[in-house]
């Protein structure tokens, strides 16, 4: 597929979420998820990432609110990478949960502290 959105999207999606990530989910693409790949590529990183309203940072903290109120663990691991890679801190990342504690429930919330703690973990994030 050789449009701008999906070329847009794809550069942002590799910096966001990582080159290697996104490159993996391309290659392992096979004719039953392949359309998903490129709708996500171009519309969800293409059209929406790349809008100028919001910072790419913003766009980080309301996407880990957004999949803990979603229970998407699969996801909060890959966009708590993707948070610090934009910008948010281990500090700011705390505070968005404690806030989802009280809006979507503390089941999701200590989910998602826990979900945090293994990719700091992973990454060797302290502060």
């Amino acid at each position: 597929m050789a449009n701008h959105l999906y070329e847009k999207g794809l550069e942002i999606r590799k910096v966001v979420i990582g080159e290697e990530f996104v490159e993996k989910a391309i290659k392992n693409a096979n004719d039953f998820n392949q359309p998903l790949q490129e709708l996500v590529t171009e519309y969800c990183w293409g059209k929406i990432w790349a809008r100028e309203g919001l910072s790419m940072k913003t766009r980080s903290m309301l996407n880990l609110a957004m999949l803990t109120a979603l229970n998407r663990p699969d996801e909060m691991k890959i966009h708590v990478r993707g948070a610090l890679t934009n910008g948010v801190t281990k500090e700011e990342i705390k505070e968005i949960y404690l806030q989802t504690a009280i809006y979507c429930g503390l089941p999701a919330a200590i989910d998602s502290f826990k979900l945090a703690q293994q990719v700091f973990d992973e990454l060797e994030v302290d502060e």
